[in-house]
Order: C-alpha cells, then sequence, then structure tokens
C-alpha cells in the first residue's frame, strides 16, 4: 500500500488537501497521513471545522505557532523528520507556499522521500514576499510538480525546470475543486448584509505594515462604501492597526473573522471582491464575480491578461478608477483552471507510481 504524508499547516491548505483526501479515500490502494505543523492554528480549527468541512481530522498535530520564520521553519523540519522516521512514507505532499510548505519540502529531500508539490510554479516575481522563496525553494526538490495553471507550467519551463529530473503535470486547481464542493454548504453570516454589496478583505503584510499603504486603501474603501455597503472581515490585528493610525472607516461594514462557510456565502453574493488575499482572487472567477486586486503583483496573472482581475495596488486613485470602471463579469469563458477536476488528476499521476 502506497503511504502518503500530506503536510498542513493553514486553513486554505486544509480546504483544498480535503479535496484530495476525498478523493484519496476512493482508493484502498493510498493511505494518506495528515500532520498539522499548527501554523495558522486558531479556535475555529478544533473537530468542529474538520466535521463542518467535510475533512479527515489530522494524524499528527505539532503545535509549532506564533514564532518567526526561523523559529518557526526550524522546529517544524525538526518535527516533521520524527513523524516520517516513524511512519516511513512512500511520498510526501505539500501545498502552495507557506512555512509548513517549505519544511516538509526540506525533510522529504534529505530524507529521500519523493515529494509532489501541489500548487507548484506560481510565481509573484517579488522575491521580497516570504511566499515567493517558499514556493520556489519548494519546487526545485520536488519530484513532481503539480501546476494548476498553463502560466504555473511556463513559468517552470523558463527556469529550466523541464531539463531537471521531475516531472511536470498539469492538474489544475484544487481550489476549484474545493469551491464546487463547499458551495452548497454556505451558511450566511449573521452580521446585516444588504441586497447589493462588495466583500472585502486586507491582510497582507505589505498593506497592513506599511501605514502610508494601509492609508491610501482604507480611504479609497471608505469612500466607496458612501454608495455602497463593503463588508470587510477583520483580523484583530488588522483592526488594532488601523484603529491606531485613526483611519476613516465610518463607512464600512466591519466584522470579526468568520468561517470558511461564511465566506463561500459571502463570495456567492456579492456583486464585487476587492482583496489583496491570492485564493480569494480565484473564488472570485470560480463565482463569476469581477476582483480588484490590492497589490502589486498577483500570481494569478491569467485572471488579470482575461480581464476577469484589476491589480491597483494601494494607490488610492487607481482604487477609485477601477471600481467607476469596473466590467460585468463576462462568463467563465476559456477553461482557466481546470473546471473541478484537479483532485482526480493529482491522484491517478500517484497511481502511476505504485
Amino acid at each position: 500500500m502506497m503511504k502518503i504524508l500530506t503536510i498542513l499547516g493553514a486553513r486554505p491548505q486544509f480546504i483544498k488537501a480535503g479535496s484530495v483526501s476525498r478523493e484519496i479515500a476512493k482508493y484502498n490502494e493510498i493511505n494518506e497521513i495528515i500532520v498539522h505543523t499548527g501554523q495558522h492554528y486558531d479556535a475555529n480549527m478544533s473537530d468542529i471545522f474538520f466535521d463542518e468541512m467535510k475533512i479527515p481530522k489530522p494524524d499528527y498535530f505539532l503545535g509549532i505557532g506564533g514564532k518567526s520564520h526561523g523559529a518557526m521553519t526550524g522546529q517544524m523540519i525538526e518535527k516533521i523528520e520524527e513523524v516520517c522516521l516513524k511512519e516511513k512514507p512512500d511520498w510526501m505532499m505539500v501545498y502552495g507556499d507557506t512555512n509548513s510548505t517549505l519544511a516538509g519540502a526540506i525533510v522529504a529531500s534529505k530524507l529521500h522521500i519523493k515529494l509532489a508539490h501541489i500548487e507548484a510554479g506560481l510565481r509573484s516575481f517579488n522575491m521580497n514576499m516570504p511566499e515567493e522563496v517558499n514556493r520556489i525553494l519548494t519546487d526545485r526538490v520536488s519530484n513532481i510538480l503539480f501546476c494548476p495553471t498553463d502560466t504555473a507550467i511556463q513559468n517552470l519551463k523558463d527556469e529550466g525546470y523541464d531539463k531537471l529530473d521531475c516531472k511536470i503535470v498539469k492538474s489544475g486547481d484544487v481550489m476549484q475543486d474545493g469551491t464546487m464542493f463547499y458551495k452548497d454548504l454556505a451558511v450566511k453570516p449573521t452580521c446585516e448584509i444588504k441586497d447589493d454589496f462588495i466583500l472585502c478583505t486586507i491582510h497582507r503584510a505589505e498593506n497592513t505594515d506599511d501605514d502610508k499603504r494601509l492609508r491610501d486603501i482604507f480611504e479609497a474603501l471608505d469612500e466607496i462604501a458612501q454608495e455602497k455597503q463593503i463588508i470587510l472581515p477583520l483580523h484583530p490585528r488588522t483592526k488594532k492597526i488601523i484603529e491606531n493610525l485613526e483611519l476613516k472607516i465610518e463607512n464600512l461594514t466591519l466584522i470579526d473573522p468568520i468561517g470558511y462557510l461564511e465566506m463561500v456565502w459571502l463570495i456567492s453574493n456579492c456583486s464585487l471582491v476587492m482583496t489583496d488575499s491570492g485564493g480569494l482572487q480565484k473564488e472570485a472567477y470560480f463565482f463569476e464575480k469581477q476582483c480588484i486586486t490590492l497589490r502589486d503583483e498577483t500570481e494569478w496573472i491569467e485572471l488579470v491578461e482575461n480581464n476577469y482581475n484589476t491589480l491597483v495596488g494601494a494607490d488610492k486613485n487607481k482604487i477609485l478608477d477601477a471600481y467607476k470602471n469596473k466590467q460585468e463579469f463576462r462568463g467563465l469563458g476559456i477553461d482557466l483552471y481546470g473546471g473541478g477536476n484537479a483532485s482526480t488528476k493529482i491522484i491517478r499521476e500517484f497511481m502511476k507510481w505504485k
């Protein structure tokens, strides 16, 4: 029996991995061991979270979080290595670009465990982003690179990966699998919601840790909110920064962080998405919503090239202009992310290696 050790640390990774785990459950020939590093552990990731999301509960919880990048990654390497020496997996599977992803990749490479990287080949071309460093290093030591898009495959070819001892596979995006699965499970949040509203999220350090960027963003949002409700789930840390800067927020509907099923409801029912999140850009597309991205670059360049997404950075005038000139969503058109069959393709590829 093939044994796959899956490394997860952030809530979005569990949501993505849930789709693959549900597919794995169809095969008696695969045994999956799930390791939760604890990188982004919060009270919401309790047994109820896993039950409601139909996600297998982790076999190991390492409890590593709330530390510096170095301390966190180092401790993860140590603990993941211990699990690997005990479980002796045939494969390790990692997702995305977190410290947990990099730690797992390092352990797999040192212990000569075959490594599969899901969401491989993504590039923002901004080496100041910790995520960019994590994804590049993880790609380099992976045996299978499961790419969500043609752009991701081209990035790898541009870097010479087609000449390395690894396999590049266009799998499609597992997040689309998850979106289709969770759409029918969506839950309406308890906050006051108008019939026509914008969903907004702000969490990236490039915005929250830069006073000028954050001020410009919130001045633009507050101006837009004078004519249309903006619902903004806000992390307590970001909320405190906003209060300390005395930013204009009187017209915004600020709510506490919500669960994923509530977020799915908001995405599904909003008229527009404004975000600095990577995942939410794609989810906007999956739910056929236009997106204004409050970043200077994006990994999902195909959304920009096909006019589903507008990059505005943190420039107040660009944000307002993008809002005033926003387009109507013109239909999904070409299939950018695999149509919801990524998990099936990934597991079928594993089965070739039995």
